[in-house]
């Protein structure tokens, strides 16, 4: 694009004195360098325009400034710079007034924070989400806004990278006022009303705060960082300029910010925000119009259909909650009911809003009722012949243009559609347990689902707010085909003389959120255990199998569910801590087994574990079932607990010397003995 069609991404009027700056950037009005160039421009004409009083930036079509171009950031920056245009504002003489609809994030609230005033829409949102992409505020956001908040709210805003609802925002200080109708008269009235004059927040000063609530502040934005080191760094910047110049402060803080820019957290982060956006493209589905899902019917009120079911309330749409017995959709009611209780009891949600968001529902032992729904879903047990005779009958329930689709984690979904008699309506919604939490989808195309019903699925996935990837068919899909691998190897690792806390505890240090022993417990080992007793008939018995989980079932030891697992809770749901009994097991299972066990260093296990994360998805690739690299990576992060600022683990392999991992994927050809398949790494690496 040239630099002088660029430029144009800012409209100027002049309205009863008032400059109107417009920026038009769609979609979403991000903060590129045409935007900058713009407001530039328009601050300079402003200051040699006797005749102009006052300025408004308002943004075109649906938004504010949603925030920086951060296509921009892995690259030299062109001038000017959001900093730049930031003084041009505040050294423009005619007060400047941010009118605020949508969004105005990062940036772009560093943008508005320049402003002399912040008048917002009702349903604006404001916030400084930088460090979530592993960044800090680098305009000024750290010096500006704890003059409107106060230090230790500025932290926890700064640190948790929230998005502030227009009317909290007002209660913060974040803006000064709200307007209802009519956002940009409102806007030009507050600039006229200034009669000239200016009201910088770099003029002010932070409000004198007693040292316990900064304290605190600080305390929790750091127990909440994770590995995230941006969280560290912004606390240090914001410590260290408390009392410094203004100008010499936002050299510090733009320091800070140049270094992480260009940082290997930052630059896997940055390769997740587009990895989401890229899992959309399918060039099967463009120009597909999808299929008006209103009313959504499911069947089975356990755990999972009922966490769907409040995923599609919270989304707007009308749910209708099905099981085949009234004490099972009673119990579903009330996991549902207990949601929205504590919900409203934590402040996420008000209590009419709540009230009428569960009127959405409907539950009933009918099934016949589903006919009158346009997406039919299955979330029954997961076995064939509860599945099969299910999907049958929901193929003869439906009605012309529904779609069918089933929560299966691991069956075969072709199989599943051919029962249907309609496997061209058929798709696959892989929710992750809790399925109204948890950001993952995965969107399983069958062998023969049309390209209506996957955009269908998509579009869904997008009203649902979840992080969407297609995968083809397979045992396991993308993440549970990857996971099963993983934890399969770190069990080898363990039969080899590794402890379970030691594996935990290395994954857990790399940055995993929990280690997969851990998440076994959590989840509950019957899951996986009957995927291996299904599997039992078809298994080579020439392939390495580790029967420590199997001997842990067998004696009752589930996981936290009941008391012991991989590790003793004392309690059910209490702190884990390793258990006697579990070593026991693993060293009778060990001398079966023949392993005389040696020691593993922490490092080597996290390279193993990820190796074998690597290696199964290189042969997912090869076979079709993920479609490209980063679709695998965003699978990861997002339902797995891989740390997003490591950026996954194809991102992470690309990092690495070549020579070692090859190295690695000897190991595990060593570990795994006969019947492993080794990927080609030359499908997920870039050099």
């Amino acid at each position: 694009m040239k630099a002088d069609a660029e430029a144009n991404f800012v409209a100027i009027e002049i309205e009863d004195g008032v400059l109107v700056a417009t920026i038009d950037n769609p979609p979403v009005n991000a903060g590129s360098w045409g935007v900058r160039k713009g407001l530039a421009d328009a601050m300079a004409r402003a200051a040699g325009d006797s005749s102009i009083e006052a300025v408004v930036i308002i943004g075109g079509g649906k938004t504010f400034i949603s925030g920086s171009d951060i296509r921009e950031f892995g690259k030299p920056l062109r001038e000017p710079l959001v900093p730049q245009v930031n003084a041009a504002i505040e050294q423009c003489p005619k007060p400047v007034v941010a009118a605020i609809h949508g969004a105005a994030l990062g940036g772009g609230y560093e943008i508005a924070l320049a402003c002399d005033r912040r008048i917002a829409s009702p349903a604006a949102v404001v916030g400084l989400p930088e460090v979530r992409l592993g960044i800090i505020p680098g305009a000024g956001g750290t010096q500006r806004l704890p003059r409107l908040t106060g230090m230790s709210r500025a932290i926890d805003l700064i640190t948790s990278g929230r998005r502030v609802p227009a009317p909290e925002a007002a209660e913060l200080g974040m803006i000064d006022a709200i307007a209802d109708e009519d956002l940009l008269r409102h806007a030009v009235a507050a600039a006229k009303s200034m009669a000239g004059g200016k009201r910088r927040l770099r003029d002010m000063s932070p409000p004198v705060e007693p040292a316990e609530p900064l304290d605190e502040a600080k305390a929790k934005a750091l127990k909440g960082a994770k590995g995230l080191n941006s969280i560290a760094i912004v606390l240090d910047v914001l410590d260290r300029t408390a009392s410094m110049d203004f100008d010499a402060a936002l050299a510090v803080e733009r320091a800070a910010f140049d270094k992480l820019r260009c940082g290997e957290q930052a630059t896997a982060l940055r390769y997740q925000f587009f990895a989401e956006r890229q899992a959309l493209q399918i060039p099967e589905i463009e120009g597909i119009q999808p299929a008006a899902v209103r009313n959504v019917g499911i069947l089975g009120a356990g755990t999972m259909g009922s966490g769907i079911a409040i995923a599609f309330l919270d989304a707007g749409y009308g749910v209708t909650l099905i099981d085949r017995t009234d004490e099972a959709l009673a119990a579903g009611i009330s996991r549902i009911r207990e949601n929205y209780k504590k919900s409203v009891e934590a402040g996420r949600i008000a209590e009419g809003k709540a009230a009428a968001t569960i009127e959405r529902l409907t539950t009933t032992i009918d099934v016949d009722t589903l006919s009158g729904c346009d997406l039919l879903l299955e979330a029954v047990f997961e076995d064939y012949d509860v599945k099969l005779p299910v999907m049958r009958q929901l193929g003869e329930l439906a009605g012309p243009g529904a779609v069918i689709a089933s929560n299966t984690s691991y069956l075969d979904l072709d199989r599943l559609a051919e029962a249907s008699g309609r496997p061209q309506d058929v798709v696959g919604l892989h929710f992750f347990s809790p399925a109204h939490i948890m950001k993952l989808l995965e969107v399983v195309r069958g062998r023969e689902t049309s390209a209506r019903a996957l955009a269908t699925a998509l579009q869904i996935a997008k009203r649902l707010k979840k992080t969407a990837v297609v995968a083809g068919v397979g045992e396991g899909f993308i993440g549970n085909r990857i996971y099963a691998a993983y934890r399969r190897h770190c069990e080898f690792m363990v039969e080899d003389g590794a402890s379970p806390e030691q594996v935990d505890r290395a994954l857990e240090s790399f940055g995993f959120a929990m280690g997969p022993f851990a998440v076994s417990d959590l989840s509950g080992l019957d899951i996986a255990w009957k995927t291996r007793q299904r599997q039992a008939a078809s298994r080579d018995p020439r392939e390495r199998y580790v029967r420590i989980a199997d001997r842990l079932c067998e004696a009752g030891r589930l996981g936290r569910k009941t008391g012991a697992g991989w590790y003793a809770y004392g309690a059910v749901g209490g702190r884990r801590t390793p258990d006697p009994e579990t070593q026991r097991v693993i060293e009778a299972c060990r001398t079966e087994a023949g392993r005389a066990g040696h020691s593993f260093a922490e490092q080597d296990i996290v390279r193993r574990a990820l190796a074998a994360m690597v290696n199964e998805a290189a042969l997912l690739l090869e076979e079709g079932i993920a479609q490209r690299v980063s679709d695998v990576d965003l699978a990861m992060v997002n339902g797995y607990g891989f740390p997003a600022y490591r950026g996954g683990p194809l991102f992470w392999a690309d990092r690495q010397p070549r020579a070692h991992l090859e190295s690695a994927m000897d190991e595990l050809a060593e570990a795994a003995g006969h019947g492993f398949r080794r990927g080609d790494l030359g499908r997920v690496l870039s050099r």
